[in-house]
């Protein structure tokens, strides 16, 4: 088994934090995405698309999205249980899990491949596509990152964390996901007390430096 990285790529790094909260250590082979060698032939034969993660299973397999690959730890090593342990909490998780990646994260996507150089040409992240940026899209992503942070704020007004009293797989993804918009050039204001109160428990956390 060996886990395809990226040191500053924000989902490889989900993958990392929730590994360091299962204490899950697995041999990591790091693909350098600066020098672009995600989209060289070695890794492209790994992942077709050119993204990481990547878990190659013993048998062969690999896996290529990052929450599938914590769903796939998760199963192996149920606890901690960090998508939930009764049928209300997994609701609730999985449900501010998709929220988060569908509005905060989509949201840092839009605004980021498609205004950094960088992604010119590349504004999908897939290998095999060649797609213009569209300023427009930069801009939408601004709006739903306002709307997002406000919303997030509000939901931790009354919880220590995002789906109740236990940290979870949603706390990891929107930990990255705020880390992630700084490339964005994306931020919560500073009267979004509660985000902020729950940004600095969740950076403090052995696991956020994974």
């Amino acid at each position: 088994m060996k886990l395809y990285d990226a040191p500053w790529a924000p989902s490889p790094r989900r993958v990392r934090i929730f590994l360091a909260e299962k204490g899950i250590d697995i041999p990591r082979e790091v693909i350098d995405l600066r020098s672009g060698e995600q989209l060289g032939d070695a890794y492209l034969r790994i992942n077709p698309r050119g993204a990481v993660p990547a878990l190659l299973l013993d048998g062969g397999e690999v896996l290529c999205e990052s929450a599938a690959i914590c769903r796939y730890f998760e199963a192996l090593h149920p606890d901690p249980a960090l998508f939930g342990s009764t049928p209300l909490e997994i609701g609730r998780i999985e449900s501010w899990t998709r929220r988060i990646e569908g509005d905060g994260y989509a949201a840092c996507v839009y605004v980021l491949r498609n205004t950094a150089p960088a992604f010119r040409d590349r504004a999908i992240p897939d290998a095999g596509l060649t797609i213009a940026q569209i300023p427009e899209l930069a801009a939408r992503g601004a709006i739903m990152w306002e709307s997002f942070v406000e919303a997030l704020d509000a939901r931790l007004a009354d919880r220590p964390w995002i789906a109740g009293e236990r940290y979870s797989f949603a706390d990891i993804t929107a930990l990255v996901t705020i880390d992630f918009a700084r490339a964005a050039k994306l931020a919560a204001a500073e009267h979004l007390v509660n985000l902020h109160r729950w940004h600095r428990d969740a950076s403090a956390r052995a696991s956020a430096d994974a």
